[in-house]
């Protein structure tokens, strides 16, 4: 590996060669683990679209290795998001920290198990589930290296404020345990354990990590944007919105447990009602408003605004639910959170440092801007699929999981152009 050249090729610090070239991906932490990650994101967005198809009659069926709403499930929490957090958390973390960032060298293995891990399981979901598990558990390694090597990070620092920093570590071990018990679920045939293994990670590792890295950045892009905004981000309110997350798991668990509560579920979705609203002030508070003319910048507010109509969903569908009988929105409102709220800031923040750590300008252009409005429109189909109860219930998710992946498509192999590439301002990195 030291063989490979990391720095660009140049004369008198210009760079000559601007073609893509496998080894420029070897150049900064971010460009790796992010080009990675769109691998297994289009890998995961395309079976999912065919299966759905599938099942319309679209295209001929074939008998799946295990259940394709948990193997889905699986994929798009554990899949893709992880290495995104890779690339984030060793660009953004060591400065948090205040610690020398790392190279890609440093975190080839880690992001090449859980490359080779996910496109195992997506491959054997067709046919065995030996190799899908295979696949998970290779993948498991990748990530507890990880977050073991994001954990020293830690442990180096010295900066005074490490909440933030801490606060992803801490998520990625509740994501290192839940993936553990969700393989071993898979592995005993254990449906309940693997959706309750599944939503644990979901809501205490990829939710914790997004909700801890939008507290920290949003006010801060916001504030260096928009010099009339202030950054507001007190530690009460990240604990207050990780207090609302896991409230999200009380219902699974219990469930688990066999318990049934009134008293809790009204205390849940009341509790989700008040952070709905609370999180819907932060976004006009932190600058939703002003942030309009900006993109890029509106962009992130327009993620974090799905997390709180996501709580809304919940907590108004359940009482919906008790007073007229009909099913809740609990499936709609998880769509708010996956597809509005962490897709949504996964294409917003993965494009604002893939711009600025390529030497384009902080900006989202006609393309990336288009992308993001239909991305808005599919989870509002998606969301609409959920609530429908009708015959085309169906044809409406499947519309919306095609939507999902063209746009993805578009998004993940502009992006892969540019981290096969110097960057434009010839500058290293």
């Amino acid at each position: 590996m030291s063989s490979i050249p990391t720095t660009p090729l140049s004369t008198n610090g210009v760079t000559t060669d601007h073609r893509w070239r496998w080894s420029h991906l070897l150049r900064a932490s971010h460009r790796l683990a992010f080009a990675a990650a769109m691998v297994v994101l289009m890998a995961t967005s395309i079976w999912w679209a065919i299966t759905l198809a599938a099942r319309l009659g679209w295209i001929a069926t074939w008998p799946l290795a295990a259940s394709p709403t948990l193997a889905h499930g699986t994929m798009m929490t554990f899949g893709f998001l992880p290495l995104f957090f890779i690339g984030f958390l060793n660009t953004a973390g060591p400065r948090w920290l205040g610690v020398k960032e790392p190279t890609a060298h440093d975190i080839v293995w880690p992001v090449g198990l859980q490359l080779v891990g996910w496109l195992l399981w997506v491959t054997g979901s067709l046919f065995s589930l030996s190799v899908m598990i295979t696949g998970g558990t290779i993948a498991w390694f990748g990530l507890a290296w990880a977050y073991r090597d994001f954990g020293r990070l830690v442990r180096k620092s010295t900066a005074k404020d490490q909440t933030h920093g801490r606060a992803v570590l801490t998520a990625g071990h509740v994501g290192t345990v839940s993936l553990a018990a969700l393989m071993v679920a898979f592995a005993l045939d254990q449906y309940g354990l693997a959706r309750a293994a599944l939503l644990t990670g979901f809501w205490g590792f990829i939710a914790v990590t997004f909700v801890s890295v939008a507290h920290r950045m949003i006010p801060f892009f916001t504030a260096s944007a928009m010099p009339m905004v202030t950054v507001w981000r007190p530690h009460w309110v990240l604990y207050l919105l990780v207090t609302a997350l896991a409230a999200n798991l009380v219902p699974t668990w219990m469930q688990v447990g066999g318990v049934e509560s009134a008293v809790v579920d009204v205390s849940v979705n009341f509790w989700l009602l008040v952070s709905g609203l609370i999180v819907i002030w932060l976004a006009i508070i932190w600058g939703l408003i002003k942030a309009v003319s900006n993109r890029l910048l509106v962009m992130l507010h327009i993620g974090f605004v799905w997390l709180g109509l996501s709580f809304l969903l919940v907590s108004v569908g359940h009482f919906w639910s008790w007073t007229t009988g009909t099913p809740d929105w609990s499936l709609g409102a998880l769509h708010a959170t996956t597809m509005g709220f962490v897709g949504s800031l996964t294409m917003a923040m993965i494009t604002r440092v893939s711009c600025g750590h390529s030497g384009r300008a902080l900006k989202a252009d006609g393309l990336m801007w288009t992308l993001f409005l239909l991305l808005q429109a599919i989870v509002v189909l998606r969301i609409s699929a959920d609530m429908t109860m009708s015959i085309w219930s169906l044809r409406l998710l499947s519309a919306a999981s095609i939507g999902w992946t063209a746009i993805f498509m578009v998004w993940g192999i502009r992006l892969l152009s540019w981290y096969g590439k110097p960057r434009r301002d010839n500058q290293p990195g």
